[in-house]
């Protein structure tokens, strides 16, 4: 969902010296009776630099999400690279690309109005916004603080439903302190079309609801909210509109009539102290989907005594109980590094997230998960990610996607905020869903399951923009799907006709899978044909050059009109090299998403062996595969860049892809505030860091995991379902990463010449033992030894 570029570090060798090199002088021995995972989470990295990271407080896949919100490129609230605060809100998604999302009715606390007058107190957003304190911001899981110029120190913390803010004042900042805390009826994309709120005069509660847009999606959305305060004296309460405050009214309504609107003046409630014991106040927020009152009873019940010390110790113990099934022996591994895996593995768990009982569509014993930002990003590492470490959520999660299919009629590639998410390449939904049934991820309906990838793949919605796919008529008829379709059945924007045609094979390969599984042969015939059509985007005498020098392979995914004729699209077009940030979702889009044809050429996860010899063989396949890294084509912060990292496998040099592996981390992948490659997308960069330096990278679709060293002595995840334990071992183990190259394997004591496992052994338990040095070795590279 939209890619920022970053400076790239030419030579591995230049990386290995520079990033590796201090690596002995800085390491930390991690000792299992006193390790705790959370003193490596930085919630910080990837604040900057277009990350859009979530570093505020939130539960393991928790609706309730508070942070201070920043003005600028403030996505998920708040951004390392802003320099003031307008609010603290309450909902917020980690790592989007597009317009900031959620940041509904923030609250804003000033110590005292000038000259005590309520009327020269600060209400309008850009007005009230005060500098924060460049060293204060603390973020930690369950907990985030920052203190502003303004002479407040804000601490907040969150349950599920609930954020619990502590504002410390400095009573020497103003004339005499006497806080005043307001809630605004706005979010942070500034799309409110109605809203009221109210206060209750006698205890200083303030309420109220409004519609909203979500931020990639169609469609609008109500959210209900209720505050409370603890810690001081009510002094006075009102509403205030425009630039002034008005004790008289209890209520403030804003009509979809054009004016008031968020960008102009907003408007909302307050309420005013005396002077608070400690100069402290607390304020506790819920949130609710379906009502004021539940909002109230969400607050009452995960709150009843504003404990915020409690409520971080138990947002504390939620974190340390899903990170706990990973363990490592990092002796020799430097803080830094392990910050990036721990605050990688933290970051993947943040979404999408739990509205089970919050959802006023359609009343269901169904689990109910939202935000899932979106499936084109995450199937491809997340949602694997959450197989071995919480496969229970992520049979949750599944559970949902199948009940949304049952209450909408199509499973979704993008969901936020109740709402229907733009589809950015195929109906990759099949994709989670086959690689769960593959896994056998329990609890799961896999007849209504297959019920609804059949649907994607045969019935074409009347707006594929949102769900399902466009174009079928051409994809059946003519195997692929042209730049110039004409489309009887349903409307969306016709673009990315490469790009959506190799994702739609690979959808219907992985609907194949199903099918043979479930013994619908018919199917898995058909689907499997289909699987093949990758292959009617590839002219074979499409030549590529860079600046002019030809870059000496041919052969290249081009866009096809309907009388079967080539078009053209300059095969390093929307790479980094040229016009980069060209193909979006735009009805100009082009004909590749977020990536170039260089990049979808290498993409037919399921038929390898055919490609390979495509591309002119295993050695040629292996050079072009090199020069896409090398040469600056391939950017690693979107995730169709993550298996090319790992496609050496399939060309016999398994040796590479640890190459290239540590090629991108640490440099792409570091402990500053812009320490992440492209926005983070939910964390599809924090779930790829993990699962490259855990070894065995995971072909999501299939039941396959390529081997690779891990960047620790030892790795191992306890599965959730079996209580089995499976560790990565390495053998000559090398802090510095010269020996990153696996020269023999055992597993569970039996040599292993494969260059891949399958799933049983997360689920079974076992040693994978394997033996480093510092050169390529032949093991791994024999036909016989490749993935399937």
């Amino acid at each position: 969902m939209g890619p920022r570029l970053l400076p790239r570090v030419e030579a591995f060798g230049a990386i290995a010296a520079v990033l590796y090199g201090s690596v002995a002088l800085n390491t930390q021995v991690t000792l299992a009776d006193n390790f705790d995972p959370l003193d490596y989470v930085d919630p910080l990295i990837g604040t900057a630099n277009g990350g859009h990271v979530f570093p505020g407080a939130t539960l393991p896949f928790g609706m309730a999400k508070a942070v201070a919100d920043t003005i600028g490129e403030n996505q998920a609230g708040f951004a390392f690279d802003t320099t003031v605060v307008s609010g603290f809100s309450h909902m917020h998604d980690s790592g989007t690309g597009g317009s900031p999302s959620m940041g509904n009715f923030p609250i804003f606390a000033q110590p005292a109005c000038p000259n005590d007058d309520l009327n020269q107190c600060k209400w309008q957003l850009n007005d009230r916004a005060s500098t924060w304190k460049r060293d204060s911001p603390k973020a930690r899981p369950g907990y985030f603080g920052i203190s502003l110029d303004n002479g407040v120190h804000a601490e907040m913390t969150t349950t599920n439903r609930s954020a619990l803010y502590r504002f410390t004042f400095d009573e020497t900042s103003a004339d005499a302190l006497s806080p005043v805390i307001l809630v605004d009826l706005i979010d942070l994309p500034q799309s409110r079309t109605n809203g009221t709120a109210d206060v209750n005069k006698s205890t200083g509660r303030l309420t109220g609801n409004g519609t909203f847009n979500p931020s990639f999606g169609i469609g609008s959305y109500d959210l209900h909210f209720c505050v409370d305060f603890k810690g001081a004296e009510l002094r006075d309460t009102g509403v205030w509109n425009k630039n002034r405050a008005n004790f008289s009214r209890e209520t403030v309504t804003l009509a979809a009539d054009g004016t008031n609107t968020p960008a102009t003046l907003s408007a909302g409630t307050f309420a005013r102290f005396h002077a608070p014991k400690n100069n402290t106040i607390l304020a506790r927020v819920g949130v609710s989907f379906i009502s004021v009152n539940q909002a109230c009873v969400n607050a009452e019940r995960e709150q009843p005594d504003f404990d915020f010390e409690g409520s971080v110790s138990a947002a504390e113990a939620a974190w340390r109980k899903k990170l706990d099934v990973i363990s490592v022996d990092a002796e020799g591994v430097s803080d830094d590094l392990q910050k990036v895996f721990w605050s990688g593995a933290y970051r993947a768990m943040i979404s999408p997230q739990d509205y089970t009982g919050e959802n006023p569509l359609w009343k269901s014993d169904e689990p109910y998960y939202d935000s899932y930002y979106c499936i084109w990003d995450s199937y491809r590492s997340i949602h694997p990610l959450l197989t071995l470490v919480d496969p229970l959520s992520q049979s949750l999660m599944l559970r949902s996607l199948i009940d949304i299919y049952r209450n909408e009629g199509y499973l979704p590639d993008c969901r936020m905020s109740l709402c229907k998410g733009f589809t950015q390449g195929g109906s990759n939904a099949d994709v989670v869903v086959a690689d769960a049934y593959l896994k056998k991820i329990p609890g799961i309906d896999w007849d209504t399951a297959y019920e609804a990838v059949v649907k994607d793949a045969e019935i074409e919605p009347a707006n594929w923009n949102v769900e399902g796919r466009g174009g079928l008529h051409s994809w059946k008829s003519l195997g692929y799907i042209p730049t110039d379709d004409y489309d009887p059945d349903g409307v969306g924007t016709h673009t990315r006709s490469i790009s959506r045609t190799v994702e739609y094979a690979y959808n219907d390969f992985c609907i194949a899978e199903m099918a043979h599984g479930m013994g619908h042969k018919e199917d898995y015939e058909k689907y499997l044909g289909r699987s093949g059509n990758w292959v009617n985007m590839y002219k074979a005498d499409q030549k590529s050059s860079i600046q002019g020098a030809d870059t000496n392979f041919t052969g290249f995914l081009q866009p096809r009109y309907t009388n079967g004729t080539w078009g053209y699209q300059d095969p390093i077009f929307c790479s980094p090299l040229l016009n980069f940030t060209s193909c979006y979702l735009n009805p100009d889009g082009h004909e590749t998403y977020e990536g170039s044809a260089w990049l979808y050429t290498f993409y037919a996860p399921h038929d390898m062996g055919s490609l390979v010899q495509t591309l002119g063989g295993a050695e040629e396949f292996a050079k072009r595969l090199t020069y896409f890294h090398e040469s600056g084509l391939l950017y690693v912060g979107d995730e169709q860049a993550f298996l090319p990292v790992y496609q050496f496998h399939y060309a016999g040099r398994p040796g590479l892809s640890a190459k290239y592996n540590h090629f991108y981390i640490p440099s792409q992948f570091n402990t500053t505030v812009a320490g992440i490659a492209g926005n983070d997308d939910s964390g599809a960069m924090g779930s790829y860091v993990v699962l490259s330096m855990m070894g065995l990278w995971p072909v999501p679709g299939q039941d396959v995991y390529l081997i690779t060293p891990p960047y620790f002595k030892e790795v191992s995840i306890r599965n959730g379902i079996t209580g089995k334990l499976a560790t990565i071992r390495n053998v000559n183990f090398d802090p510095s990463y010269q020996s990153i190259y696996i020269q023999s394997a055992k597993l569970n004591g039996k040599e292993w010449t494969k260059n891949w496992v399958t799933h049983d052994f997360w689920t079974e338990g076992g040693v994978l033992e394997l033996t480093l040095g510092s050169e390529e070795s032949d093991w791994g590279t024999k036909m016989e030894d490749l993935p399937p």
